[in-house]
């Protein structure tokens, strides 16, 4: 492995710090969170018109850019340093790949070029630590294991496919063709607490069909215009993470990709590895920046005469975070290294070495802040937020280690080594 960065992927980063310092403060992450959608269109137009954000990972067959999830991930660490509130997540780290991966020649030539355009959005109804194997074995009744509970699907007659999202983003584009009969399904069933839900063009939803005897996992693609779809915006811990309740009273839907007996279980894992490698990339970026606030600020606010950051204590306690911010870092670029070449999956590991680098330092911004630093007018406690929302959506950390030496078979090595 070649930890050097390489000239494109330093120019990326370059570029987008800096039209992230001119459009994306303090001030505008706030409100951008707290608008109907989510997010400031303007700014998510500048990243994919000016940048290729949205397609940076897809092929430029498609649209693309042309990189790697690595540049992705790279991207995504200067979007944590901001914050910024984007549905850059849902669309291009989790949905995008899927619909690369087990989509037919037409919905990837359909879909694909206008997320890497940034004139479609999209969103995964799933529930993210279980659907993509982070925390668990994915195979179990996550979507509803063919019992009640979760998404169910059953094929339906009629209708059409999933043209309609062009007009709902605001983008023209020629009526899509019929789509196969055996393509049409309806489903019925809730999931809760999912990403840019509630604003996306399109839902990726998980659904199990088959019922409980033949029981399968599909992923079908729903318009966000679909009649008997409810979205509900849910509230959230951190703001910047919009989630949504998604209510599906039979819906119509079209299949991703043919039901062939293609691994839809496989598939999410493997999405699910590449956006905890993403996801911790960007948690060392938020953690890198409340640090660097938070030393700012101890060598200006001063006590008994001097600056608190001359304290041997203060300085001993934010050593201990540059050095867990340092090793999050090193876990998270070889994770997303290693899924680009198919080395062994570090996802996990990496996601929680990087949420708890990132919990400790916006912990230890409050304490030495002082008084100012429990507001909630204060950017560090947003940091704070940040990392509790990402443990209760993905983690928490325990769970990701446990599930990563489940799936290395480490105990079973100890109990063989004894």
């Amino acid at each position: 492995m070649d930890a050097r960065f390489t000239a494109e992927q330093d120019e990326i980063r370059g570029a987008l710090r800096e039209l992230l310092r001119r459009r994306c403060g303090p001030a505008e992450s706030r409100s951008a969170a707290d608008t109907l959608a989510g997010y400031d269109p303007a700014l998510w137009t500048a990243l994919a018109e000016q940048l290729g954000l949205p397609g940076l990972a897809l092929p430029e067959e498609y649209g693309g850019v042309g990189c790697s999830a690595t540049e992705l991930a790279l991207a995504c660490e200067e979007m944590g340093r901001a914050l910024a509130a984007t549905p850059l997540l849902g669309t291009a780290v989790l949905v995008a790949p899927l619909v690369l991966a087990l989509g037919t020649t037409a919905q990837r030539t359909d879909l694909l070029p206008r997320i890497a355009s940034g004139g479609l959005t999209a969103a995964l109804a799933a529930p993210p630590g279980t659907a993509l194997a982070l925390t668990g074995d994915n195979r179990g009744d996550w979507a509803g294991g063919g019992r009640a509970g979760g998404v169910q699907a059953r094929p339906a007659g009629g209708g059409g496919g999933v043209a309609g999202p062009g007009a709902a983003s605001g983008t023209e584009r020629p009526a899509a063709e019929p789509v196969p009969p055996a393509a049409r399904w309806r489903l019925y069933g809730q999931v809760d607490h999912v990403l840019d839900g509630h604003s996306a063009d399109v839902l990726l939803v998980a659904a199990h069909a088959g019922g409980f005897a033949r029981s399968r996992t599909l992923l079908f693609l729903v318009r966000g215009d679909a009649p008997g779809l409810l979205r509900t915006r849910q509230t959230a811990l951190d703001a910047t993470r919009p989630q949504a309740r998604v209510q599906l009273r039979d819906v119509e839907a079209e299949l991703l990709g043919a039901d062939d007996g293609a691994d839809v279980l496989g598939a999410l894992a493997r999405t699910g590895d590449t956006a905890a490698a993403v996801l911790a990339c960007e948690a060392v970026g938020a953690a890198d920046r409340v640090l660097e606030t938070t030393v700012e600020y101890v060598k200006q606010r001063e006590q008994f005469g001097r600056p608190i950051g001359s304290f041997q204590a203060v300085k001993h306690r934010l050593a201990d975070v540059y050095v867990q911010l340092q090793a999050a870092r090193s876990a998270a670029y070889f994770a997303a290294w290693a899924a680009v070449h198919d080395e062994q999956r570090a996802g996990g590991l990496a996601l929680a070495q990087a949420l708890e680098a990132l919990r400790t330092a916006a912990a230890e911004g409050i304490q030495l802040h002082g008084g100012i630093g429990f507001t909630w007018e204060h950017e560090v406690q947003r940091y704070f937020k940040r990392a509790g929302a990402d443990e209760l959506l993905f983690g928490p950390a325990h769970r990701l280690r446990a599930h990563a030496a489940d799936a290395a078979r480490l105990f079973e090595r100890a109990e063989v080594a004894v």
